[in-house]
């Protein structure tokens, strides 16, 4: 069993607008975007980061937004809510937040005894509040008081026709099961980071999920520097998985991996952190290009809609 992992790193899904998908994460939900870039693989397309202050692992939601994309389709075989963390007793706060900024798909629930506001994020996305007793700091400069805002990540879930193979993946890689209710598989690590819960939903018969806008591309996990990757990637190989060399994404080091239930994993670098080539004070302002592609940078400045 490896002991690398920390928890989520980040989680990375698909969009349409990139206006709207901003205006959402920085506006509605409060977060702050602490990277303004660009997909290594499609310059042409934004990687948009939203976090904390410093974009601490197991805060960053990430987004590639190409303009008008199709929306995917709900599915086995994805990340079905990602949750974020919210101060116990501030779901009725949030819940009418959301209404203010007409965010579809709310309602409210308990899960593992948390109480829960889940809602639908601007490309459909599933996403939830969950209410728990959190000692991080959260931003406040997106316009929610401290006393309401979120405070980094609480969970994923994995949607799986079975459940089985991806819960021995979930123990190799150092969570516990530390739950069932219904449907709904509970996994944690200890002494990880604060992010460190991931639910294996099980949907008997389930079609499978068809990825576009509204879609998780893939979920990280965190280790601390690059030896611990190094390690995990070693081990993971000689389970039979099948894991990409580390590769530079400027501001973690990376490696990928298929999960049995079809899931794209990374194991995502703590280091170097995104105020390596930005102050703090200025994170996400600027776009900053992978150094492949700046040579692109007139043309990608002429051609990037403007976020703000």
């Amino acid at each position: 069993m490896l002991n690398q992992i920390q928890g989520i790193h980040h989680v990375t899904s698909l969009a349409s607008s990139p206006v709207a998908n901003n205006r959402f994460f920085t506006e509605a939900l409060g977060l702050r975007r602490v990277k303004t870039t660009v997909n290594f693989d499609a310059p042409e397309v934004y990687h948009l980061y939203y976090g904390d202050e410093v974009g601490t692992p197991g805060s960053v939601m990430t987004y590639f937004p190409r303009p008008n994309s199709a929306r995917g389709k709900a599915g086995v075989g994805e990340i079905g809510t990602t949750s974020f963390v919210i101060p116990v007793g501030t779901s009725g706060a949030w819940q009418k937040r959301l209404a203010e900024f007409r965010v579809a798909g709310i309602s409210s629930d308990t899960r593992f005894g948390e109480a829960r506001v889940l809602f639908s994020g601007p490309d459909g996305e599933s996403l939830a509040l969950v209410e728990r007793d959190d000692s991080r700091t959260p931003w406040t400069g997106g316009g929610v008081s401290q006393d309401m805002a979120i405070r980094g990540f609480h969970s994923a879930s994995m949607r799986l026709r079975d459940g089985g193979a991806s819960a021995e993946l979930l123990r190799f890689m150092g969570y516990e099961e530390i739950g069932t209710e219904g449907t709904v598989t509970r996994f944690a690590i200890a002494g990880g980071n604060p992010a460190n819960a991931i639910d294996i939903e099980t949907v008997a018969g389930g079609k499978r999920a068809k990825q576009g806008a509204g879609s998780v591309h893939h979920i990280a996990f965190s280790v601390a520097n690059a030896e611990a990757q190094r390690a995990v990637r070693k081990a993971l190989i000689e389970t039979g998985y099948q894991v990409t060399p580390s590769i530079d994404r400027d501001y973690f080091q990376a490696i990928y991996f298929r999960s049995p239930g079809g899931i794209l994993f990374e194991v995502a670098t703590d280091e170097p952190g995104f105020d390596r080539d930005e102050d703090r004070a200025s994170l996400g302002t600027a776009l900053k290009l992978p150094k492949q592609h700046e040579h692109l940078r007139a043309e990608l400045e002429a051609e990037l809609e403007p976020l703000d």
